[in-house]
């Protein structure tokens, strides 16, 4: 039986980009990427959690952090607002 040709799925270096307050940014994806555009403090922790990832949830793993290493302030202001309300709904500790 004759081999089936072979064809090559296209590829590009360039990294996948996303629209931050209405400017489009490229979002890393790859563990040295991620990890370079992560503040100094959440490096420790992104360690972890891709040293911890399994083989069936390290894509998802890679998603959190590659999403939350793109600088987003309206998400963060937002973000920031809602832990404020909630300090406020639940009053002195």
């Amino acid at each position: 039986m004759p081999e089936a040709p072979r064809t090559e799925a296209t590829r590009t270096d360039e990294p996948p980009r996303t629209l931050v307050g209405g400017i489009e940014v490229d979002v890393p994806n790859s563990i040295p990427a991620i990890r370079a555009a992560l503040d100094p403090e959440r490096r420790t922790e992104f360690d972890r959690a891709i040293n911890a990832a399994g083989v069936d949830e390290i894509h998802a793993v890679m998603r959190h952090w590659m999403l939350e290493a793109v600088p987003d302030p309206e998400a963060d202001a937002i973000l920031a607002r809602l832990a404020r309300d909630e300090a406020e709904r639940r009053g002195p500790a």
